[in-house]
């Protein structure tokens, strides 16, 4: 399996989830429909379908296009999203299984930033997308869920594998990691990553992918003991 970032707008990030099998991919949050389809033709894909994170048009904008281009293109969302998810076909639950080839994903429900906000966990080769709920060092502003819902789906996503790949829906680690910096003054770890990802953007290259336990040692909403306390970070976040 392949997996091919497509930076969109200005600081958004789909994916290409390529089957090396069979030449068939999957794109996660495509915004726009350009990239996507420059990128499956570079790549010698048969693009196949689409995987929504949750409903935002930053993260769904490309998906009409797509679906009037790609004959038969497969649209999978939240089934609460039904009706807000451009072209979508399938309607997806906490445990559900898909898949693109050979390569497979199980869905992960992380209300939160979104009631149906979902993450893509691909136990092999040890990935998870997770859209707007986790970002590198920071989560998702509240829009349609409480402190509580946000702190279990970052408990559920802190669950997975130490070496697990996560590729999220922005580019905000180094903003991110301003603001953890605050929060956790007496957090050497925050700062060595701070540096490791400014030296990665003054190369022009992304912070993702970056892995779980990078989260679990820097990131200060998955570091939160209580829910309450992640209420005040984010509350304190969204006025950083």
């Amino acid at each position: 399996m392949k997996i091919v970032a497509i930076p969109c707008l200005s600081d958004n990030y789909a994916y290409l989830v390529i089957c090396e099998a069979s030449r068939r991919a999957a794109v996660v949050d495509p915004s726009e429909a350009a990239p996507v389809i420059a990128a499956a033709r570079q790549e010698g894909v048969e693009l196949v379908a689409i995987w929504n994170t949750h409903h935002h048009i930053d993260h769904t904008g490309g998906n009409q296009e797509l679906a009037s281009v790609v004959r038969g293109l497969e649209v999978l969302a939240h089934e609460s999203d039904r009706g807000r998810v451009p072209a979508q076909t399938h309607f997806l639950a906490e445990g559900d299984s898909v898949s693109v080839g050979l390569a497979s994903a199980q869905i992960i429900h992380n209300p939160g930033h979104t009631s149906g906000a979902i993450s893509f966990h691909m136990a092999d080769p040890g990935a998870v997308f997770t859209g707007d709920t986790l970002f590198g060092g920071g989560c998702g502003r509240l829009f349609e869920g409480t402190p509580a819902d946000m702190h279990a789906s970052l408990a559920k996503l802190a669950a997975l594998p130490d070496e697990t790949r996560v590729y999220c829906g922005h580019e905000y680690t180094e903003k991110n990691l301003a603001f953890a910096a605050e929060a956790e003054k007496d957090n050497p770890a925050i700062g060595e990553r701070r540096a490791r990802v400014a030296e990665l953007r003054k190369r022009g290259q992304p912070s993702v992918p970056f892995t779980m336990a990078e989260e679990r040692a820097t990131n200060p909403f998955m570091r939160a003991g209580s829910a309450e306390r992640l209420g005040e970070l984010r509350a304190w976040k969204d006025k950083f």
